[in-house]
């Protein structure tokens, strides 16, 4: 190559450019526009990089070596995916290597020589590559480790360390990746180099994913198949299918939404998005798209969203005659039937709960309840109906006093609907609220206690059930030596709340000035059961104990 900064290497049929040291790397040279490279740019653009490392234990670092790659490689991929399409040719080391003599290990050959040469640069992949999935990022591998990150075998999102649960919710577990061991890894890097994958065969392997329950792998193989061929509606329904798996169920409705426009008569997409309207609470679309599913409708299904149309109409009625316990139990009742991610179904709960005053109970049930992008929920709800669940949602965050949550919450819905009274309502209301209680935090550190005490009054007077500004006032009157009204607070706040500690912590205190030492231990043992590690709770306990036992003898 001479003077040339720049040095060129092959791989299946296509040129890869590849800075040199003295050169930026993020400075990328376009291939030549040979009839090759045009073979590769048929259906798509778009560039990934990938780093090399000169410390790749498969192959041989001495100079000059023109051994060849592990043959587990090509084995692991024609062993797991038989259909792998063959690569037509490549450059290595100054000759061309004819199409037929050419394999997927073939291919690898060009990028382990490329390694044995000690480049630690970033080499440019194609835009023909499987990697051109934009969430894909680089392929990287660093000292001696044996670890390939972010290849579409082992691709996860940010979110990908929770796994869903069936009510299409997240828990704290991480999901389990579809290759382990050190020959699924090799597997795993033959999919990503792999420069000749037909979208139905991305498609075939992420059908096997999904069916072994590895959605993400799945969602990341549909989602290259896409790139591909991006008007192929039976991408997009299973794209659908793996979504909804990982429980981010509008982001399926929207992929399903995408199939049927392509396809509008494609009966697996209306079937699958029928389910996905009936768990969302939306009956009307659900059943609309059920009769559009034709063959893939279950008769089953349809009793289920007829059920929850039952209960919700009961909802409706008890909602506007105020009863709110028969509220509760019918929006319970459609919620077991199916519809167990629809957002409007648990804000119909919680605000029961909110009016019954049990707002413990709401914030439970909210949390129950899925957890949506806001901008995606108004783009399945609209922006009246998400304007209105952020309502409900900022009221149980100021009642439980989460008080920046509840302003960020109406702050949306305000943003949303502009002329929703309510929301205007709840917004002062949540100013009013969060800044006394602001001003009697500040005093209180100052041990300013009767000033505080009046700062918490003004909170209580916009909010007079807010249990925290109760508790507030219950430690400033607690300070003053006002005992007695100081457990009436506490005693508000757990009727609000009873799993509230820091109020049942204050009234056992409280109590134990009075000399009440049968009400103090009986909070104290609550309390040790909730905080068993707690010292200071143990040791007060036993005080009270022994005061009890002294009082009895009395």
């Amino acid at each position: 190559m001479g003077n040339n900064s720049l040095s060129k290497c092959g791989c299946g049929g296509l040129i890869f450019w590849r800075s040199t040291p003295k050169d930026n790397p993020d400075n990328f040279e376009e291939a030549s526009n040979t009839s090759d490279t045009k073979k590769q740019q048929g259906s798509r653009e778009g560039v990934t990089s990938i780093e090399t490392s000169s410390s790749d234990k498969h192959a041989d670092s001495s100079p000059g070596s023109n051994a060849k790659p592990v043959p587990v490689v090509n084995q692991t991929l024609q062993r797991n995916h038989p259909k792998v399409l063959q690569t037509e040719g490549y450059v290595n080391n100054g000759r061309r290597v004819p199409k037929d003599a050419v394999g997927i290990s073939g291919e690898l050959e060009s990028m382990f020589s490329d390694r044995q040469k000690g480049s630690n640069t970033l080499v440019r992949a194609s835009s023909s590559n499987v990697m051109m999935h934009s969430n894909l990022g680089n392929l990287r591998k660093g000292g001696n480790t044996n670890t390939y990150s972010q290849n579409v075998g082992d691709y996860r999102s940010k979110k990908s360390d929770e796994t869903p649960v069936s009510n299409g919710r997240y828990t704290n577990q991480r999901v389990e990746n579809a290759s382990k061991g050190s020959t699924e890894k090799v597997g795993s890097l033959c999919r990503v180099v792999s420069t000749r994958m037909d979208p139905e065969q991305l498609k075939i392997m992420g059908n096997e994913d999904y069916k072994n329950g590895r959605f993400q792998e799945a969602l990341a193989l549909y989602d290259a198949a896409i790139s591909i061929d991006p008007n192929r509606a039976s991408y997009r329904s299973n794209k659908s299918a793996a979504l909804t798996g990982l429980g981010r169920l509008l982001e399926a409705v929207f992929e399903c939404r995408e199939a049927i426009r392509i396809e509008p008569h494609y009966q697996r997409a209306h079937q699958r998005l029928g389910n996905l309207s009936k768990r969302l609470g939306e009956t009307d679309k659900a059943l609309y798209h059920y009769k559009l599913a034709g063959s893939e409708a279950d008769p089953e299904e349809m009793a289920k969203i007829k059920r929850i149309q039952f209960h919700l109409n009961k909802c409706t009625e008890a909602r506007r005659i105020g009863d709110w316990n028969n509220l509760i139990k019918e929006a319970s009742n459609a919620i077991s039937s199916g519809a167990d991610s629809a957002p409007q179904i648990f804000a119909l709960q919680a605000e029961a709960f909110l009016k019954l005053r049990r707002h413990q109970h709401a914030e439970e049930a909210l949390m129950k309840g899925p957890n949506f992008d806001v901008d995606q929920c108004t783009r399945f709800f609209g922006q009246i109906c998400n304007a209105n669940l952020l309502v409900i949602r900022a009221r149980v965050y100021l009642a439980v006093g989460r008080f920046e949550d509840a302003l960020v919450a109406i702050n949306q819905a305000c943003k949303l609907d502009s002329n929703n009274k309510d929301a205007m309502k709840v917004m002062m209301k949540a100013k009013a609220v969060a800044r006394a209680r602001s001003n009697g935090n500040e005093l209180f550190k100052a041990s300013n206690f009767s000033e505080a005490c009046v700062a918490y009054e003004e909170g209580l007077e916009n909010d007079p059930y807010n249990s925290v500004l109760l508790c507030n006032r219950a430690a400033c009157r607690s300070k003053l030596g006002q005992f007695e009204k100081a457990v009436e607070d506490c005693n508000a706040a757990l009727n609000l709340r009873p799993s509230y500690m820091r109020a049942r912590l204050r009234r056992a205190d409280c109590n134990a000035k009075l000399k009440r030492w049968e009400a103090s231990v009986q909070d104290y043992e609550i309390l040790v059961k909730e905080s068993p590690e707690d010292e200071g709770i143990r040791t007060s306990l036993m005080e009270a104990k022994e005061h009890l036992m002294q009082q009895r003898r009395e």
